[in-house]
């Protein structure tokens, strides 16, 4: 048994992951989550699957426009990564990514960020 590091790099796959939205590329960013994954969206529900997933990011990047998912932050956390970043219009919001040993995103988390006194806050 190891006490090593994680063989993978949780923050590269999250920027990744920002890359492959950006430039809408459904195929890839679907590749970077686990077949049994899930995503619980802020706007949308709980989607669960490949299937499900594919429905999902599908509907998600063909809505955005150029300038959507501009990174604010992006920290590694225990088993994860959290991310701050905006959408095309500007709006601010968190996702929190966890991997499993394999370095494949099983979950995502995502809320809006709210503006306080000109600082965001989850």
């Amino acid at each position: 048994m190891s006490n090593s590091p994680e063989a993978f790099d949780a923050v590269a796959i999250a920027v990744d992951w920002l890359d492959a939205c950006r430039q809408r590329r459904l195929s890839d960013v679907l590749e970077l989550y686990d077949d049994d994954a899930t995503v619980d969206c802020c706007e949308g529900g709980r989607f669960e699957g490949r299937h499900a997933l594919r429905a999902y990011w599908n509907l998600r990047l063909s809505n955005q426009d150029s300038g959507a998912f501009e990174i604010e932050a992006i920290l590694p956390e225990t088993r994860g990564v959290y991310l701050e970043y905006r959408d095309c219009g500007g709006q601010a919001f968190r996702m929190r990514f966890r991997f499993n040993d394999a370095g494949k995103i099983v979950h995502t988390a995502c809320g809006p960020l709210v503006a306080t006194d000109g600082a965001l806050a989850a």
